[in-house]
């Protein structure tokens, strides 16, 4: 019967198990460790001849409720959660990833998913190619016989870029490829890249799923094969794991997904409008404008464009900053999906590991701001951006 649930039921009552108190909210199992009726049976879990729980680095019972949660809601068979969103992209790409090998992504991504790729895995001996997946012919001329995966985040951070799951799973296919979305911007209820042949996805469950900015978290959601694979392989070893109570939190967080996606969508299309229509905004980057990056995607593969916006002053780097200081709804801080707005300089902020030359090339300029358009109202937060920008 559960599978046949709307996803607004599922953020709820998905992977809910009843538990022997009769307690409605989960219970918190915040425990390191778990105690075995016998030396036998500690040694059949440790050999894997018995299912059951030993030390929460391995698995825990509230985060195996967010996990079984998170499949549901991205139809996928499985999801490991992580310490932060950067666990979740680095345990996607280790596990699938080594020395010799190859890695095809999207130019713009979040400045650490950057940095990761362009710093770190080199570390490893491991290649990156960075190209604009707009384009289907650069995506398959930079393909390798030792690429094995395609990475990308859609819509893009910061300036809103969409790209074609559909098209870009048929080339992971055709090349014998695995494919990583970051699906953070958009969330599940949002969209679904499993549904469009994506392998795997992952999240900073910091971001919306959680809703209240206080935790820091990722998920990953794939097959068995996949997550198995990085919880034994990677998590396991390295040690990026979720704390039960982060786990916690984000299962309250997830029961009013769906009223707070709502709201942060209807938000943010006002804004933008209004973004769109003034004199001293050059360029307002949202999927929901008409015209914009993603626009005819809505309804196949978007439901709605989201909560986050992107745009352009007239000015350059002062200009801003004299507009984000004239703010007073709109707190300066990095991160999103919060239920307060938030505004931030991806040039100097979130993409300052990219040199200048690497944030041109990226699109990323001195002038652009991107916000996360949060639960106020919204008339308020028009009114808000109206006086700052009357200012500069």
């Amino acid at each position: 019967m559960q599978n046949k649930w709307r996803l607004a039921t599922q953020v709820i009552h998905a992977g809910h198990i009843n538990n022997s108190s009769g307690a409605l909210v989960s219970p918190l199992c915040q425990s390191a460790t778990f105690v075995f009726d016998n030396a036998e049976q500690g040694q059949d879990r440790f050999s894997g001849e018995q299912a059951g729980y030993i030390y929460t680095r391995l698995g825990n019972p509230t985060t195996a409720e967010l996990e079984r949660k998170m499949a549901v809601l991205e139809g996928a068979e499985a999801a490991a959660a992580t310490g932060s969103g950067m666990a979740a992209v680095s345990s996607a790409l280790l596990a699938n990833l080594q020395q010799g090998d190859h890695l095809v992504a999207s130019k713009a991504v979040y400045g650490c998913t950057f940095s990761l790729m362009t710093s770190q895995l080199l570390r490893f001996g491991i290649a990156v190619t960075l190209v604009d997946f707009n384009d289907l012919t650069a995506i398959s001329n930079a393909i390798k016989p030792t690429t094995k995966v395609l990475f990308c985040e859609t819509p893009v951070n910061p300036h809103l870029d969409v790209f074609d799951l559909d098209a870009i799973a048929a080339i992971a296919k055709l090349h014998h490829l695995l494919s990583i979305v970051d699906n953070t911007f958009m969330t599940p209820l949002l969209q679904q890249p499993l549904s469009h042949g994506i392998d795997l996805v992952v999240h900073s469950a910091t971001k919306y799923l959680n809703g209240h900015g206080d935790v820091i978290a990722g998920i990953v959601c794939g097959s068995h094969e996949q997550i198995e694979k990085i919880k034994c392989e990677i998590l396991k070893d390295l040690g990026g794991v979720l704390s039960p109570h982060d786990a916690w939190l984000i299962l309250r967080g997830l029961k009013t997904l769906d009223v707070r996606i709502t709201r942060h969508c209807d938000n943010a299309e006002q804004v933008a409008n209004y973004l769109a229509k003034h004199d001293k905004v050059t360029q307002v980057y949202y999927p929901g404008l008409k015209g914009g990056s993603g626009y005819g995607l809505i309804g196949s593969q978007m439901k709605r464009a989201g909560g986050v916006i992107a745009f352009e002053l007239k000015g350059g780097r002062e200009t801003s900053f004299t507009f984000m200081n004239r703010l007073r709804l709109f707190a300066i801080a990095v991160s999103l999906g919060d239920a307060e707005s938030l505004i931030q300089h991806p040039a100097s902020m979130t993409h300052s590991a990219y040199s200048a030359q690497e944030r041109t090339s990226a699109g990323i300029g001195e002038n652009l701001l991107r916000i996360s358009v949060g639960l106020e109202s919204v008339d308020d937060l028009i009114a808000d951006l109206a006086t700052a920008l009357a200012l500069i």
